[in-house]
């Protein structure tokens, strides 16, 4: 009797974690992998996500008129006739949400840019996030997969007919960490300044992809006189506290190499520097020194540094707002960095 009773309270688990469709692979090419059942065809499998046997057997690069095994795995492809990001379904339709699942030392940035560019307002509103950052092991919503009611077994997991501002709370399995999710709606004043905080970072990273700067420039008009670097510092402690709370009690990482520097029109003002580096989680405060005049700025770790061509070499990137607080004339140059483990 104890084994039939255990055996009913493990069984419900597993059946919501069937159900949980994860995506898989990064925009255009994203999917969703399906084992084929007994008596499932390329028929019965497309009526299951909403997608046409035609699409599935090319980008599995299997021949359509030769079947499918029992046991296979596939490959579902999410393209523009199921999977969706906004917008309503018809009255005999319903949207199914689809999960990603976060990876180590991976940003929100990076799931929204790898997921057809999804706004990271409407990712966070989605799940209820109000932090820059998710644990590994985290599964977010990141889109929907609208499928037929009749016609899909899915159906029954379905949101309803319209996607609009639906906020959804992000599902974590048991052995993942405890994942920076708040079990509630967020408010019409946190998601405004939410909105404005994530815009001006999608805006700061994309500009980090872009050309590199030749020389680090800052205008200042007449009337403003340009500030000494002892002036500088002494104003510098936005992030400040932020990073002496992250290295209280926690092992200090230092590390030397070469900055990268890209145009932004962040930090010049407000005097908070943001920063892409690989080997630290983002919302991590880096201390960033100039050994040549010992000046010092403390960054916000936005996401990993891009990989590409121009940042060969490279330990960090900073904004050119950063490097002007350093005295940095160059594009690239010197620096110490700090930060907790």
């Amino acid at each position: 009797m104890k084994k039939l009773f255990s055996l009913f309270l493990i069984t419900p688990f597993f059946a919501a974690a069937q159900n949980i469709l994860l995506v898989e692979g990064v925009s255009p090419g994203l999917y969703i992998t399906h084992k084929v059942a007994p008596k499932e065809n390329y028929y019965s499998v497309g009526r299951i996500y909403n997608v046409s046997p035609k699409d599935i057997a090319p980008f599995n690069n299997l021949q359509l008129e030769k079947g499918l095994s029992l046991g296979q795995t596939i490959k579902i492809p999410l393209n523009s006739s199921n999977f969706y990001q906004s917008g309503n379904a018809e009255s005999d339709e319903t949207f199914v949400p689809v999960y990603h699942r976060i990876k180590e030392k991976e940003g929100l940035y990076r799931v929204a840019k790898n997921h057809n560019d999804l706004p990271l307002e409407t990712l966070k509103q989605w799940n209820g996030i109000t932090s820059d950052a998710v644990k590994s092991g985290v599964q977010l919503i990141v889109g929907y997969l609208k499928v037929k009611k009749e016609l899909s077994s899915l159906a029954k997991n379905g949101i309803g007919t319209s996607i609009g501002s639906v906020l959804t709370v992000a599902t974590e399995e048991k052995k993942a960490p405890e994942p920076e999710v708040v079990n509630q709606p967020v408010g019409k004043k946190a998601a405004k300044k939410n909105k404005e905080k994530e815009t001006e970072k999608e805006k700061i990273i994309k500009e980090a992809e872009s050309k590199p700067v030749v020389a680090v420039e800052k205008k200042v008009s007449e009337a403003e006189p340009k500030k000494t670097a002892l002036e500088k510092n002494s104003v510098e402690t936005d992030f400040r506290n932020l990073y002496e709370s992250q290295v209280k009690n926690a092992a200090v990482m230092e590390i030397t190499g070469d900055a990268g520097v890209f145009k932004s029109t962040s930090g010049w003002n407000d005097k908070k520097y943001y920063c892409l580096y690989s080997n630290a989680s983002p919302g991590t405060v880096l201390k960033i020194t100039n050994p040549a005049n010992g000046n010092v700025v403390f960054a916000k770790v936005l996401d990993n540094m891009p990989d590409i061509k121009k940042n060969e070499g490279l330990l960090l990137v900073i904004s050119n707002a950063a490097a002007d607080a350093l005295g940095a004339a160059e594009a690239n140059f010197s620096c110490s960095i700090a930060y907790s483990k």
